[in-house]
């Protein structure tokens, strides 16, 4: 085990599983269906916020009658769980890289924004339940990233100090996150440019080298 280090937290969407496309076709579906316009402009907007936020989001903008916004969310959430039980798949060689770490001792946690309904949903999926250590959801939480409080309710439940771990993130906002609860981060991005929040970089998971976080 590498010297310091003992723990890893993953995000799920877009680290683990390859979720983005699932989540804009049910979003677009129920959406829709109620009357609001998804344009794209509008939907960078709501990419990194949690369900909820998203759900207040479109109401405000396109308010709709005869469905409260926790009965909206929930159609989305149950078409995404739908989805990922049909056609989600995993990130390129993550579950390899989980599993290797794993071996190698290391505790591993996960921290999201997405329902913690979602997070059995996708762990079975992939085949990984019995690799994760802890989960958390930013929907027991006041508020979702980039405020830190999912990683340190992570951390407490690994029994872990920040500067012990690392995260994986591949988001502005999750990156922002692992960084104000003190944790080294680490970006899985495609993109050249590095955020200001990644103390490092990779493009794939065969290119993590231990190395990088002495």
């Amino acid at each position: 085990m590498h010297q310091g280090l003992k723990g890893f937290i993953f995000d799920m969407d877009g680290i683990i599983i390859d979720s983005e496309p699932l989540w804009k076709k049910a979003e677009k579906e129920v959406f829709s269906s109620l009357g609001v316009q998804l344009t794209e402009e509008l939907c960078l907007i709501t990419e990194r916020m949690t369900t909820s936020e998203v759900t207040k989001f479109w109401f405000e903008k396109f308010p709709w009658e005869g469905k409260t916004l926790k009965s909206t969310e929930n159609s989305v959430v149950n078409r995404v769980s739908e989805l990922i039980k049909k056609e989600g798949k995993a990130i390129k060689d993550v579950k390899d890289f989980i599993k290797r770490i794993k071996l190698a001792g290391f505790k591993i946690g996960l921290a999201t924004n997405s329902p913690a309904i979602l997070i059995p949903v996708v762990l079975e999926k992939l085949e990984l339940s019995n690799y994760f250590d802890v989960i958390a959801s930013s929907e027991f939480e006041l508020v979702g990233k980039p405020n830190p409080s999912v990683y340190k309710t992570a951390l407490r439940k690994l029994n872990l100090d920040a500067k012990e771990c690392i995260a994986i993130e591949d988001s502005n906002s999750g990156l922002m996150a692992a960084k104000r609860a003190g944790l080294k981060t680490v970006a899985l991005s495609s993109e050249n440019k590095k955020s200001e929040y990644a103390d490092h970089q990779i493009h794939h998971y065969n290119e993590f080298d231990f190395s990088i976080v002495n």
